[in-house]
């Protein structure tokens, strides 16, 4: 696989993603970088996710361990029970979790929300007004709603609660 250059969790301090995500209740698990993930959908160096653990190696991308880390936020307590690799969720609970990810990027230094979205493009996540800034800005109210709605969001930032209940949408 040809992976883009995109900020890796090498490049980073883990000890600060464990700090964005210690207030939901998700343990970040390292493995070796010889090592297959556990729990990972899309294989490689892809996050990967067993109940409230991210499992990440030093060359899984930041932006996969956020979107991972979200879904797992985003999701009801009975699919968040029995999680096992594939987060599953539709598209409401997608746009959120891509809204999150990038909201959460904004503590760790380095990346911030201007990186998030450079890692997005060259990862290939698409939106249809062509870019994950343009998404972020001027399309995802639907996103920010379903955030605030379900308790994740509060006057544009994270709340730092996990979904409780079943989704909407």
């Amino acid at each position: 696989m040809n992976t883009p250059k995109v900020t890796r969790l090498r490049d980073i301090d883990p000890a600060r993603l464990e700090d964005v995500l210690r207030p939901y209740g998700i343990e970040l698990a390292m493995v070796a970088q010889d090592e297959a993930i556990p729990g990972s959908f899309w294989g490689e160096s892809e996050a990967g996710l067993i109940g409230d653990r991210l499992y990440v190696r030093p060359d899984t991308p930041v932006h996969s361990a956020l979107h991972e880390a979200c879904h797992y936020i985003c999701m009801d307590p009975e699919r968040r029970a029995g999680l096992h690799t594939d987060a599953g969720g539709g598209y409401d609970e997608e746009n959120g979790v891509c809204y999150l990810q990038i909201l959460l990027a904004e503590q760790l230094p380095g990346i911030g929300r201007d990186g998030l979205m450079r890692d997005m493009d060259a990862w290939g996540y698409s939106f249809r007004l062509g870019s994950t800034r343009a998404w972020f800005e001027s399309d995802a109210g639907d996103a920010r709603a379903w955030l605030e709605q379900h308790g994740l969001l509060r006057e544009g930032s994270p709340t730092g609660a996990v979904l409780e209940g079943t989704p909407s949408g």
